[in-house]
C-alpha cells in the first residue's frame, strides 16, 4: 500500500496529490509553476475498513452491538465470558 500526500506550492498556490512511497523524498518542484516551494501539508489520514471485522458488527451506528441487543456476552466470545463484556 502506498499512501497518498497531498502538497501545496508557496510560490503559487498550485495543490496537488501525489502516491508515493514511504521512503520516498518528499517532492519540491511544483509541476505547475517549477519553484522549489511545492511542500507536503499536513492532513488526516484517510482509509476505509472492508471485509466483515469488528468494526462492522460492533461498532458500525456508534455502539457496541451486544449493549444494543442486552445480551452480556458475544455468541463469538469463548465459552461466552471475555473481558470485552
Amino acid at each position: 500500500m502506498m499512501p497518498i500526500y497531498a502538497y501545496r506550492c508557496a510560490a503559487c498556490g498550485h495543490e496537488g496529490e501525489h502516491m508515493q512511497k514511504m521512503a520516498d523524498a518528499p517532492l519540491t518542484d511544483c509541476p505547475a509553476c517549477h519553484a522549489a516551494e511545492y511542500k507536503k501539508q499536513l492532513t488526516a489520514a484517510g482509509f476505509q475498513l472492508k471485509g466483515s471485522g469488528w468494526y462492522a458488527t460492533d461498532f458500525k451506528g456508534g455502539g457496541a452491538s451486544s449493549a444494543k441487543s442486552g445480551d452480556s456476552a458475544a455468541p463469538s466470545c469463548p465459552g461466552g465470558k471475555c473481558a470485552c463484556h
